[in-house]
C-alpha cells in the first residue's frame, strides 16, 4: 500500500510540474527572453535541421512537448497504480522504469533547470525509488 501511495505521489508531482509548464508555455510570457533581441533573433532564424521552422517555434514546441511528456508519465502511472497496482508488482520493470524516468529528469534538472522543478523532480524520484524498493522487497 505504501509503495502505491508513493508511486502516485511521485507521478502527481510530475503531472503538476508538467501542467504548470504547459500553462507557462502557452498562456504566459514566462518563457520569453529577458532580452527582446534574443527573441527577435530566434524568430528570424532556423535550425540547421530545417528551414521550415524558426528557432522560436522550436523553442515553444520543445517546451510544449516536454510538458506533455511529464503529464503523460503522470497519467500513465496514476492510472496504472490506482487501477492495476498488481501489474506493477508483478511486472517489476514498471517500477524500475519510473525510477529511470525520475533519475533522467533529475539529471536534466541538475544540469539545465532552476530550483523549483529540481526540488519537485528530486522528491518525485525519491518517491519512485522507495516505491520500487518496497515492491522488490
Amino acid at each position: 500500500m505504501v509503495e502505491q501511495i508513493l508511486l502516485i505521489i511521485g507521478a502527481a508531482i510530475f503531472g503538476v510540474l508538467g501542467a504548470l509548464h504547459l500553462y507557462y508555455t502557452f498562456f504566459t510570457n514566462m518563457f520569453m527572453t529577458r532580452d527582446r533581441k534574443v527573441a527577435e533573433a530566434m524568430k528570424a532564424t532556423s535550425p540547421l535541421l530545417t528551414n521550415r521552422i524558426t528557432m522560436w517555434d522550436a523553442w515553444i514546441g520543445f517546451n510544449g512537448s516536454h510538458s506533455l511528456g511529464a503529464i503523460f508519465i503522470a497519467a500513465f502511472y496514476i492510472l496504472l497504480a490506482t487501477t492495476r497496482m498488481e501489474v506493477i508488482r508483478e511486472t517489476k520493470s514498471f517500477s524500475l522504469l519510473a525510477v529511470l524516468i525520475g533519475v533522467s529528469y533529475l539529471v536534466m534538472a541538475i544540469k539545465y533547470w532552476f530550483r523549483i522543478p529540481l526540488i519537485g523532480i528530486l522528491i518525485a524520484t525519491i518517491c519512485f525509488v522507495i516505491s520500487a524498493v518496497l515492491i522488490y522487497v
